[in-house]
């Protein structure tokens, strides 16, 4: 059974996130569905590079699947951007070896987050920034960022209901810088906990409207508390840009 790699881009906001759930319709759904008809019929399970949550976007989500019916690299991706609908596409596809594993095998994930913070609301970005009142202070977001930067037990930036064995993670980068009258946090590391991308954010936010000190962002981080930090930022500012494997994605 060949081992097929996808990448995938996807608007998430009328999504309940990328994995199946009981109610609601999900990207890797949409994605199974597509394929069982590309496929002549053959049912397979997509598996993502991460669960991305409700309304959660992603520029660069790898998924990969087994199946036993051949078509080429071009029928797939054809194939499944005829079928799909207009708010999820496929950018790639091609054989890899059959031990590559999307959800299993990733070096190193890489996530952005876009705040909305001068003037109005803007309706055409509603989708996708968090519009927060007053200018962000850029530097004391900088400063405070500097702290989560490395390998740290991140539980205080853990929702409720995480199912990761442990708390521990890497962020390798943490970069804040504005963009017009948008604010851009780039995240990247070894891999995330439930939320955590989100409640960084909604940390760094707190520091940028002054009401924390950027050095009390290192004492929420060693209090492993998470009622310390931030609220959650709002889902539609985060988008997954990319996953990397280290070369373990090559092509065949």
């Amino acid at each position: 059974m060949p081992t097929w790699r996808l990448l995938l881009e996807y608007d998430g906001t009328l999504y309940v996130g990328w994995q199946r759930q009981p109610r609601g319709t999900s990207i890797q759904g949409r994605i199974e569905a597509a394929l069982a008809q590309v496929l002549g019929g053959e049912a397979v399970v997509v598996h993502g590079s991460g669960r991305t949550d409700a309304g959660v976007h992603a520029l660069g989500q790898v998924a990969s699947f087994r199946a036993t019916t051949v078509r080429s690299d071009r029928a797939i991706r054809m194939g499944l951007n005829s079928l799909l609908p207009r708010d999820i596409a496929c950018r790639a596809a091609f054989r890899v070896s059959d031990a590559f594993d999307a959800l299993s095998t990733p070096h190193s994930k890489r996530y952005a987050y876009r705040i909305l913070d001068t003037g109005e609301r803007s309706p055409l970005r509603e989708r996708f920034t968090w519009h927060t009142r007053g200018v962000l202070d850029v530097p004391a977001m900088q400063a405070g960022a500097r702290h989560l930067v490395g390998s740290w037990d991140f539980e205080s930036f853990r929702a409720g209901g995480c199912s990761a064995a442990t708390s521990l993670r890497t962020v390798r980068a943490l970069e804040i810088c504005r963009v017009d009258d948008e604010v851009r946090v780039e995240i990247e590391g070894d891999g995330f906990l439930r939320h955590m991308v989100r409640i960084v954010v909604g940390t760094l936010v707190q520091v940028g409207q002054g009401r924390i000190e950027p050095e009390a962002v290192a004492r929420i981080r060693d209090a492993r508390d998470r009622s310390l930090a931030g609220r959650t930022a709002p889902a539609a500012g985060l988008c997954l840009l990319w996953v990397d494997y280290a070369g373990a994605d090559a092509p065949l």
